[in-house]
């Protein structure tokens, strides 16, 4: 076979160096090619007497950044074609088989009897730190931003290859969790301290320096296959291993409420590997990992990741226009949106024009801006010389004929059509004719702004998510007018300042703020039933919701929410329980108890920043349920169900047209239930029939508001789904 993504070479003393360098491609990945080339190489390695040892090193910039999630994807969709064919236990046989491979092969290379170092010069990844783990000696280049993680747990996977059977034998279990759980990535200094690295030195002495340890290695085994090996921090049922594993569990519970089937398959194949000898535990996690590509979560995951890369990648952007580069910025308002864009857009390197209605206004935004730097370089995310460079970039003023010469102005004064209108006709007469202008409008219409200025075909809507320094998405929202190049120009930008763009179409609250309201409103429904507000919270994270309904209404802003909600009660119906939940709404703000802003909502906020729910609620329900009474799992489907109705609506008007745009701008946009892979993922994981089900069953106890539209019952009935029906590339077939 020859091979395309290695190059192995033998010198004169018996060390082969191997240099993984895949063609075409910025990083190394494990594909299947690379799995089979890979496989020829520890072959030879292991039969060639003139080989004595082995260096694996990279000729990319990382070592390598994880498993092709396109193999595991092909992998999980085998098994599923496989099943449909009616033989489930051949289908499961095969897939075992497949998912045993990279584990067999790197139980393989570290058996040889023959050492072998992985110099890692750049980021290991995934597999491409799986395969580290497997080499007697890791020898780590001391270079800036490189990262040793396993972010397989993020994909609905558990880091495989052995990977759970090593880790805890070379670190503990309890630092092998935290890593593998949470997904993270570590510095090498930290690794080394751990005991993961052996040795850091300079990326020039990096090839030399593993060649020395192979050259002085004694016999080539690794701890766990030496007779006496204990397992660091002992077993579980130790002293220590029982302390240990009743932590671990509380955590995991507390962070994940078991909705996560790859957090929990780690905790498994840890805790039962630690108990058998090694090769054992490795079939354990074979096992572990043929269950998860079996079940739909991973499957949602991998596709909502693989998504996620395509949407960075552009892949709404019009085909036929030319890149586009953004290199001066103009801001006009300096708000909180306007400030974190500006901050967002110096930091990718675009100078920046911030105009605020006077000088006094200019000088708060530009000490608003530094506070931003400031944490940034607190929090170690910001070196403090690119802070100041960041800032330089910054320019405030008061006139707008500062802004000739921008490509781009970003407008995001206050939600006032008047207002908007008078800004953007003022910063019309200073730009250039070529110049696009963006609103960050989130309730006024794109189409009505556009016909306020003189050129609605560059003209557009950017909305963005708060906080807008760490959302990581933007709306791009076109008008009828909107020209192709305008929409290039955002997307463009979108791509420089690092965010994920998704294009939605003119519609009241977009799609992020119309579907994360209904989450919001039917925490308030919750609560006029007189569900207790702490059930409603807990069911919320429960869920898998980053923050409970009542809490994320006051991060928003309660009179905004009233503002926008005006005209929710006629789409839903006028009914009682509608009616009960926006006279909380509006009791709330005539209150002035407003969310964070005025340190008061459904929450109070004391000084020492202890929040806590207001005793005072319970004066405002008109009734107050006993907690056994309320069946908690039913708040939790409440919770998920009312926005993937509501998802589905906006995919039935075309407020979103692509599945992938739906399921992304959910997670990021709002922070929707991440382990479904998003709303419509998650109906699609359900199963249409049995979601429809179910939403008829809560329209009768809890209101019209359930009741699920035209396609959905279309889709029960046929037993379709959203990927199945409106796969990415037919993403412009009509939704009904």
């Amino acid at each position: 076979m020859a091979a395309e993504n290695f190059s192995l070479g033998v010198e004169a003393d018996g060390i082969a160096v191997v240099v993984w360098d895949m063609p075409g491609r910025p990083d190394n990945v494990i594909s299947a090619a690379a799995l089979e080339e890979l496989e020829a190489i520890v072959e030879r390695v292991a039969t060639d007497e003139a080989i004595r040892g082995v260096v694996i090193a990279s000729g990319k910039a990382t070592f390598c950044t994880g498993i092709d999630l396109s193999m595991i994807e092909a992998m999980a969709r085998r098994h599923e074609e496989a099943r449909a064919g009616g033989n489930e236990e051949a289908a499961t046989g095969a897939l075992f088989a497949e998912v045993q491979r990279f584990s067999k092969l790197l139980r393989r290379l570290e058996t040889t009897g023959k050492p072998v170092a992985a110099a890692i010069n750049g980021s290991a990844l995934g597999g491409g730190l799986v395969l580290a783990l497997a080499c007697h000696h890791r020898v780590v280049a001391d270079a800036e931003g490189l990262a040793l993680g396993l972010p397989e747990s993020r994909f609905g996977l558990l880091p495989g290859g052995g990977c759970t059977q090593r880790l805890p034998r070379l670190i503990g279990a309890a630092a092998a969790l935290d890593i593998m759980l949470r997904g993270r990535s570590i510095t090498p200094r930290e690794a080394q301290t751990l005991g993961i690295v052996h040795e850091i030195v300079a990326a020039d002495d990096l090839v030399e320096a593993a060649r020395r340890r192979v050259a002085d290695a004694g016999e080539a085994r690794q701890p766990w296959d030496r007779e006496g090996f204990r397992m660091p921090g002992g077993p579980p049922y130790s002293p220590q291993g029982m302390q240990m594993w009743a932590a671990a569990n509380a955590l995991y519970r507390k962070e994940t409420f078991d909705n996560y089937d790859a957090q929990r398959a780690i905790m498994s194949c840890v805790y039962e590997g630690s108990l058998v000898n090694f090769d054992t535990g490795l079939r354990i996690e074979s096992r572990h990992l043929t269950g998860l590509l079996r079940g739909p979560q991973a499957r949602a995951l991998i596709r909502s990741q693989l998504s996620r890369r395509e949407l960075d990648e552009l892949a709404r952007r019009p085909k036929a226009e030319a890149p586009t580069e953004i290199r001066r910025l103009g801001v006009i308002g300096a708000s909180t949106i306007g400030t974190g864009i500006a901050y967002l857009s110096a930091a990718a390197g675009i100078d920046v024009i911030v105009v605020d209605r006077d000088q006094t206004a200019a000088e708060c935004d530009k000490a608003f801006i530094a506070r931003k730097a400031a944490e940034e370089i607190e929090r170690d995310r910001r070196d403090p010389a690119s802070g100041e460079t960041t800032l330089q970039r910054i320019v405030l003023a008061a006139d707008y004929t500062e802004l000739a010469g921008v490509d781009l102005v970003v407008e995001a004064v206050d939600e006032d059509g008047d207002s908007k209108a008078d800004v953007m006709t003022r910063a019309e007469a200073a730009i250039g004719a070529s110049a696009v202008l963006a609103s960050t409008t989130s309730t006024l219409s794109i189409n009505s702004l556009a016909e306020a200025t003189g050129r609605a075909d560059r003209f557009i809507g950017l909305h963005f998510p708060l906080p807008v320094e760490k959302a990581q998405l933007v709306e791009v929202i076109p008008g009828r007018d909107t020209s192709d190049h305008t929409l290039a120009v955002a997307l463009d930008f979108a791509r420089r300042i690092g965010r994920t763009p998704i294009v939605v179409s003119d519609s009241r609250g977009f799609f992020t703020s119309r579907v994360v309201a209904t989450y919001l409103a039917e925490g308030r429904e919750m609560l006029a039933e007189g569900v207790p507000p702490a059930m409603i919270e807990n069911a919320g994270r429960a869920a898998g919701m980053p923050l409970g309904p009542l809490a994320l209404s006051d991060e928003v802003g309660l009179e905004s929410s009233y503002r926008i909600d005006q005209p929710a009660g006629a789409r839903h119906g006028s009914h009682r329980e509608m009616c009960a939940a926006d006279r909380i709404l509006e009791d709330m703000v005539r209150r002035g108890r407003l969310g964070c802003k005025s340190g008061k909502g459904f929450y109070d906020y004391p000084a020492d920043g202890s929040r806590r729910l207001w005793p005072g609620l319970a004066d405002l329900l008109p009734e107050s349920l006993a907690p056994e009474a309320v069946a908690f799992e039913t708040l939790k489907q409440r919770l998920l169900a009312i926005q993937a109705l509501e998802t589905a609506r906006c995919f039935t008007e075309r407020v979103v047209t692509d599945v992938r745009e739906a399921d992304v701008g959910a997670i990021l946009g709002f922070g929707f239930a991440p382990f479904t892979g998003g709303p419509l993922s998650y109906i699609d994981m359900e199963g249409a029939t049995r979601f429809v089900a179910r939403c008829h069953r809560f329209a009768t106890a809890y209101g019209p508001r359930f009741l699920p539209n035209a396609l959905l019952c279309d889709m029960a009935q046929k037993g379709d789904g959203f990927y199945s029906r409106f796969a990415p590339d037919k993403h412009r077939k009509p939704a009904a």
